[in-house]
């Protein structure tokens, strides 16, 4: 399969079904993204500003039903010496993270963004904190935000209604990513790999999702379970299939920028370098504050919840340059 090619669906199943096929996707994933962006990787600080959340996502930790989590927001003040840290370490692109928390109003929000970029315009702004309004989102992009990252987990309409409330749909999830685009934003969206009765035909769906939406970043992890969710019961999902989705993914998107992302390194920290050498060119060190760091419980088992920033970069870059790869201290634009 060539990058660019749209392969069929029954291609697509063959792949998705057979790890015969990981050798040869990730030999030409590793040569696309080489040759569009060499052997950078880029960090993304990664700021978790609340573990508050008015959804109940069946599959997550911060849903508005656990009792059982703890609570937290960050201050403007935190938030910005938490990227003023990040800048020190070399970091310029900052990612605010966080629930649908009511308690940030889109006049907070925009405050956050526009005094970021007032000390460090050289950087990126993305934000990822769920579904708004459209004024809410050009708001946003008019204080200065360039990207916005909001998976849409599942592209088929039963799996979704599945993992979701009623009170949440695929339609507006799909609705707010192509309001992101229109406005100008740089786009991200993604899926869970091995959720819950997630079959073939629903991560093909996914695919052909992506190809209609085109997205700069695409965010692929494992589920992950929580033991305080509805879906306590069922396995993780695979890093093997998580590493040959990236691969494939880098074939089908060769420009996007692909994270490995934090739930595939808690699942194993083996399948870090195997997603970077099958596609992948974006990690996302965490600069929440410690004292929040394990309030944020997406799911358990969290990795990354007792090191210093600084003293995790270094760890990473270190294991980065062993790999052959550079830690690209810059924006990190998608090239398209």
């Amino acid at each position: 399969m060539a990058a660019g090619e749209n392969p069929s669906d029954s291609t697509l199943a063959a792949i998705i079904s057979s790890s015969s096929y990981d050798a040869i996707l990730s030999e030409k994933a590793n040569l696309i993204r080489r040759a569009i962006y060499g052997n950078q990787i880029f960090l993304r600080g990664l700021i978790e500003i609340t573990s508050y959340c008015k959804n109940n996502c069946y599959y997550c930790g911060l849903r508005a039903g656990n009792a059982n989590t703890m609570r937290y927001r960050m201050s403007e003040n935190e938030i910005l010496h938490a990227c003023n840290y990040g800048y020190s370490l070399g970091l310029r692109t900052f990612v605010l993270q966080g629930g649908e928390d009511p308690a940030y109003t889109d006049k907070a929000i925009c405050s956050i963004i526009e005094n970021i970029k007032k000390r460090h315009p050289d950087c990126a702004i993305t934000l990822s904190l769920g579904e708004k309004e459209y004024n809410s989102y050009k708001s946003f992009y008019d204080a200065g935000a360039d990207r916005y990252l909001l998976r849409h987990e599942t592209a088929d309409a039963e799996h979704y209604r599945f993992m979701h409330p009623e009170n949440m749909s695929l339609e507006k999830r799909k609705e707010c990513l192509f309001a992101l685009k229109e406005i100008g934003f740089q786009v991200g969206s993604g899926l869970m790999v091995g959720a819950p009765k997630q079959t073939v035909d629903n991560i093909i769906s996914d695919l052909r999702f992506l190809q209609q939406l085109s997205p700069d970043m695409i965010g692929i992890g494992p589920f992950m379970r929580h033991s305080s969710t509805p879906f306590a019961s069922y396995e993780n999902g695979s890093g093997e299939l998580t590493v040959r989705l990236l691969a494939l993914l880098r074939i089908l998107f060769s420009h996007a920028l692909l994270p490995s992302t934090t739930a595939l390194f808690t699942l194993d920290g083996n399948w870090m370098p195997k997603a970077l050498k099958s596609g992948a060119n974006v990690i996302m060190p965490n600069l929440t504050p410690l004292k929040y760091r394990k309030k944020y419980e997406l799911y358990d088992g969290k990795a990354s919840l007792s090191l210093d920033s600084a003293d995790n970069l270094k760890i990473l870059v270190k294991k980065l340059e062993s790999l052959g790869f550079v830690y690209a201290q810059t924006r990190g634009d998608v090239k398209r």
